[in-house]
């Protein structure tokens, strides 16, 4: 686990998060969480990684996602050197083939 979100303790985040049962209960809570711009910006690095993750190329993917060069650069690193959280929600998501 990365100390520094421990430190932030964002933990009761994550309970709560994994509280959520429907589509319905996410859009609700993240309506009440999150700016329109905030959901966005998250939104956009997760089909960001999910495009890198599909070998696809930047300059495709500045197309389709509107997403800067920075932030498919720090996807990218995030994905080649962080701690697989993209990767465990991609194998999930084809295995319930919602992907």
């Amino acid at each position: 686990m990365n100390s520094k979100l421990k430190e932030l303790n964002v933990e009761l985040l994550f309970q709560a998060i994994l509280k959520l049962e429907t589509m319905e209960e996410c859009y609700k809570f993240f309506e009440d969480l999150c700016t329109v711009p905030e959901l966005r910006a998250l939104s956009q690095r997760l089909l960001v990684a999910k495009m890198l993750d599909d070998h696809r190329v930047y300059s495709d993917i500045v197309a389709e996602t509107g997403a800067s060069t920075a932030t498919i650069s720090r996807v990218n690193r995030s994905l080649n050197y962080g701690c697989d959280g993209y990767r465990i929600v991609f194998e999930r998501l084809e295995k319930d083939h919602e992907l």
